[in-house]
This record gives structure tokens, C-alpha cells and sequence, in this order.
């Protein structure tokens, strides 16, 4: 832990909001069209139409917006997830909830041509619900009962069952492999604020419920017996994590599509600078996990310019290692 006073916590959180900011201003200005701080501070004081203003207010600050909400989303969602099923591997892309999220999209796109930004944000909580359940169930299943094993296990067959039927799908239906393909790859590009407009009330509640649920997750960590004894609600808990799981994976997914490893990277970041606290933890992961992806989505503009490569594509190869190293320490930190 290299934070160890609270008040150095308060400073870290300063910092990173600082650091939050400066990769949003970052994102706003920079891209294939050459613009500076002053003339985006002009695009919105003095707008006058002109090409470059506009691609700062309708494209930049979207965009944007979009990334710091996603990036802080799947990291808390990640973070809960490890907490409670106590897997340093948790997180909404390798359980299979982003990719169940994505195969219910898919399906009504393909079937029932919907176009509804309000129906995506339901489907996806749907498929989210969908998957999380599923794997919770086939991981409890046995005479050991649930163990992290088992599910990454069950999350790494529904994540490849749930992409494989979304990619079946798109074979035999040319249209909507149009109108998803980008999404699937994960991308903030190209997304308007409505599509914020639509998800983030479901999003800010799930964000608000966290910031006080962490004081008995750090009970809940000391084992149900402990924290039964100590008077907390355990299967309530749960349900509420759960539920707060569902609602920031799903509210990511659709409006971004599944962007992967934000979930697993930034809450053990956030472990090695505050410990495990998780009343530290969520306000961290929030914060970092939002500059992550905007850095991601700036790195993504310049890799292959003109063309840009979508920011899952950049996450993937960011957090690749990162999961690789996670997993050779194995289950117990070894």
C-alpha cells in the first residue's frame, strides 16, 4: 500500500481528479483535426459553425464524456466483483456480462431491427442479468460449492458461448454486422450524448449506491460468519452488489460495447496505492478507471492515423499483461 494516512488518500483522490481533468481537456483537443486549448475554450464561448468548433462540441465532448463514465463504470463494477467472489480474475469481460449484454443487443438489432437507445440500455441490463446469474449458478454448483475457480471457469465458457452466438448472428444477417460491428470492438467514437442521456441515471444511482455499501464489503472480506455476527445483511449485500454490477456493466456496454481488462486492471492499481480498503477503493477506481480509457481513446486516434483503431482493441493490448501477470501470481497473491 504506498498510501497510508488518510489525508494522503484525500491528496491521492485530488490528484487523480486533477489527472482525470487533464486527460479530458487532452481528449477534447486532441485527434486527427489539429486543435488547440483556445480554440476549444472558443467553441464554446464564441461558436461560430465553423468546422473545427463543431467537431469540438459534437464530436470531442462526447466523446469524452463518454470514455471518463465508461472507464470509472467498468472499474467499480470490477471491483465489486472481485470483492465478492473474493477473484483477483473478476471483472464484466471475463465473466461473460459484457458479452452477454452485447448477444442481447445483437439479437434485437437482427430480429427486431431496433434502433431505440432506451431498448438498448434495457437489453443490455437484461443480458448483463442474464449472464452474471448464469455463471453465479454454474459456479456454485458441486460439493465445493462456489470457489473462484470454478468461476472463471463458467465466466470464460458464457463469455465465448454468448460471443459466439453474437458472431453467428452477425453472419447471417449483413445488416446488422453493419450497424454493430464497431460497437462490438468496443468504441467511444462516434456516440452522441443522448446515448449518455439515456444510461446515466441507471449509472449515477449504481455509482451513489457504492460510495456506501464499501464498509460492509470490508466485513463481508472477513468471511459471512464474521460479518453476519458483526450484523450485516449478507444475502441483502449481495443482491445490492449485484444489482449494482448489473447496472454499470450493462449501462457501459450500451453505449460503448464491450470494452475489456478496464475491469480487472484498475482495481488492483488502486489496491497497491490506498490497500483494500473499499471505501477508498470505489471513489479510486472511479477515477482512474475513467482516466485509463480516456488515455486508451487518445492513444487510439494515433496508432494507424487517418483511420483510428477502436479503444477495446487499445484496453485489450494495455491490459493483456496485466491479466497474464494476475493470473501466474495465481488465486492466493502467491
Amino acid at each position: 500500500m504506498l498510501l497510508r494516512k488518510n489525508t494522503h488518500k484525500v491528496f491521492g483522490l485530488l490528484i487523480g481528479f486533477l489527472l482525470l481533468l487533464l486527460s479530458f481537456v487532452a481528449s477534447i483537443i486532441y485527434g486527427y483535426t489539429d486543435t488547440s486549448f483556445s480554440l476549444a475554450i472558443d467553441a464554446f464561448r464564441n461558436f461560430d459553425g465553423s468546422n473545427e468548433h463543431i467537431i469540438v462540441q459534437s464530436v470531442r465532448l462526447p466523446r469524452a464524456i463518454i470514455a471518463a463514465v465508461v472507464g470509472g463504470s467498468l472499474a467499480i463494477a470490477g471491483l465489486w466483483m472481485q470483492a465478492l467472489t473474493k477473484n483477483p480474475l473478476a471483472s464484466p469481460g471475463i465473466f461473460g456480462i459484457n458479452a452477454g449484454a452485447s448477444f442481447f443487443v445483437v439479437v434485437a438489432v437482427s430480429f427486431f431491427s431496433v434502433t431505440s437507445l432506451q431498448t438498448y440500455t434495457w437489453l443490455a441490463f437484461a443480458g448483463a442479468a442474464l449472464a452474471a446469474f448464469a455463471v453465479y449458478f454454474i459456479g456454485s454448483i458441486g460439493r465445493e460449492g462456489l470457489t473462484p475457480m470454478k468461476l472463471t471457469l463458467a465466466g470464460a465458457a458464457f463469455a465465448a458461448m454468448f460471443s459466439s452466438l453474437t458472431q453467428g448472428l452477425l453472419v447471417v444477417n449483413e445488416t446488422a454486422l453493419d450497424q454493430v460491428l464497431f460497437w462490438l470492438a468496443g468504441s467511444v467514437q462516434g456516440r452522441s450524448l443522448d446515448m449518455v442521456y439515456a444510461v446515466l441515471p441507471y449509472i449515477a444511482v449504481a455509482w451513489f449506491a457504492s460510495f456506501f455499501i464499501g464498509k460492509k464489503i470490508n466485513l463481508l472480506a472477513m468471511g459471512d460468519d464474521v460479518a453476519t455476527s458483526l450484523g450485516v445483511k449478507i444475502g441483502f449485500l449481495k443482491i445490492t452488489a449485484a444489482i449494482i454490477i448489473i447496472l454499470l456493466a450493462g449501462g457501459s456496454v450500451a453505449i460503448a460495447g464491450p470494452i475489456v481488462f478496464i475491469g480487472i486492471v484498475i482495481p488492483h492499481v488502486a489496491r497497491y496505492l490506498v490497500g483494500t480498503d473499499h471505501r477508498w477503493l470505489a471513489p479510486y477506481c472511479g477515477l482512474l478507471g475513467g482516466i485509463l480509457l480516456l488515455i486508451a481513446d487518445i492513444g487510439a486516434r494515433y496508432v494507424i492515423m487517418p483511420q483510428e483503431v477502436p479503444v477495446g482493441v487499445m484496453t485489450a493490448v494495455i491490459g493483456t499483461p496485466f491479466f497474464i501477470y494476475i493470473a501466474r501470481r495465481g488465486f492466493h497473491g502467491k
